[in-house]
């Protein structure tokens, strides 16, 4: 067990100052893309990564391949059992939140409709800092195997396709120049990348122009960090730091991994900085935690946006937001739809009508929702016997083949 004379960010900013004195960054590990879904540090039981310096701490300390924990509750609580004499390791919790019974006029407490008190959300005045103890899955017994999953040819594209999909919905203006520097201006916002040949796979140009993108979120835009800095200056050195950790994080994410080259140019002003100021490596992890969730939530948004272009599955069964149905000489579109509620409109006279289930209307645009279905399948089917195919399997494959080819000596 950590010792708790030490506060965690001291023990994390010892760890590395050790490391690097022998030239080693520990969040620079060469990628090995064998083995799991998960590398970074998450709940066993919650499947919630670790974040901020609780990730950094455990992926630095731990002695172990697997990269599950929990707590001895919550190991206890799915059946499993931490073997007798294992040590845990303390991670810290901070409590910004508070749930409290809700109060009325007369100080009394509301009951809600469960009859049970109702309970607020209150905000901290000041963050409350807990200490819990977890244990890594190979210390528990009866926690099911790690799953590991065959590592496909076409992985990397997916992994280098996401990447990328990233980087485009971020808009950051990038410009690729033949040479050896890879860098973020923050007077024009602009990253500067070297042209992509210039790199020995796809995988390592992105985990680099990742990292740029790391240093893009400081602009005062974005997360508005201080970003001009002298080269060799204990600033400089503290954003290189936060972008450090934050490709780090990103690359286990995205499954690219990082260039163990990258780091050597900054060790010395590492040390010193974390020598001097302990309580950086804390501030660092949350920054860069901060980066990553800035980030991925452009991910999130191309996600939101397919989701709300995406065209529902027809369903015979029920009315569905969109549909445009032909009945008795008329056309209704459903503007709302949920499982018993519906709004639609007679597209003739706009007028919109509110429909239930048990409305016969209802039963009655179901019908015909069918029957347009049946017809316009039937119409499918006898256009595809009228076509003759344009070209043949072979001819597919060989268009595959040609993809194949372009997509390697883009990269």
């Amino acid at each position: 067990m950590a010792t708790e004379t030490k506060k965690m960010y001291e023990l994390v900013a010892e760890k590395i100052i050790e490391q690097l004195k022998q030239g080693i960054a520990p969040w620079q590990k060469p990628w090995n893309s064998a083995g799991t879904d998960y590398s970074m540090p998450f709940n066993a039981v919650t499947g919630n990564p670790y974040k901020g310096l609780n990730a950094l701490y455990l992926h630095l300390f731990s002695p172990y391949e697997d990269p599950r924990w929990a707590t001895f509750k919550q190991a206890e609580s799915e059946g499993w059992q931490v073997q007798k004499g294992a040590k845990g390791f303390m991670i810290n919790f901070v409590k910004t939140h508070d749930l409290r019974t809700k109060l009325d006029e007369n100080k009394r407490p509301v009951i809600g409709t469960d009859g049970k008190p109702v309970k607020i959300k209150v905000e901290l005045n000041s963050p409350i800092v807990t200490k819990a103890w977890v244990f890594n899955a190979e210390q528990i017994k009866g926690i099911p195997p790690l799953p590991v999953r065959e590592i496909k040819d076409n992985e990397l594209w997916e992994k280098v396709a996401r990447a990328e999909s990233i980087v485009k919905a971020s808009g950051a203006k990038i410009e690729h120049v033949a040479g050896d520097r890879a860098f973020y201006a923050p007077l024009f916002d602009k990253i500067n990348m070297p042209e992509r040949p210039q790199f020995e796979t796809a995988d390592r140009y992105y985990s680099t122009l990742l990292h740029e993108l790391g240093h893009w979120t400081g602009h005062h835009s974005r997360l508005d960090r201080e970003l001009v800095n002298k080269f060799g200056t204990p600033d400089y050195a503290r954003e290189e730091l936060r972008a450090e950790i934050a490709s780090m994080i990103l690359g286990n994410e995205l499954k690219i991994g990082h260039d163990p080259k990258q780091h050597i140019a900054y060790v010395d002003s590492w040390i010193k900085v974390l020598t001097d100021t302990p309580y950086e490596i804390h501030a660092a992890a949350a920054d860069a935690q901060r980066i990553f969730d800035y980030v991925m939530a452009f991910e999130k948004k191309i996600e939101q946006k397919q989701e709300a272009t995406k065209v529902p599955e027809f369903n015979p069964n029920t009315l569905q937001t969109g549909d445009i149905i032909k009945y008795n000489g008329t056309k209704y579109e459903v503007l709302e739809a949920d499982k018993k509620n519906f709004l639609i409109q007679d597209l003739s006279n706009k007028h919109k009508v509110q429909l239930t289930v048990n409305d016969g209307l209802f039963s009655s645009l179901i019908e015909a929702k069918r029957a347009n279905r049946n017809t316009i399948s039937i119409l499918d089917k006898a256009e595809s016997k009228s076509m003759e195919p344009d070209y043949s399997i072979s001819t597919a494959k060989e268009m595959v083949a040609q993809e194949e080819s372009s997509f390697k000596r883009k990269f």
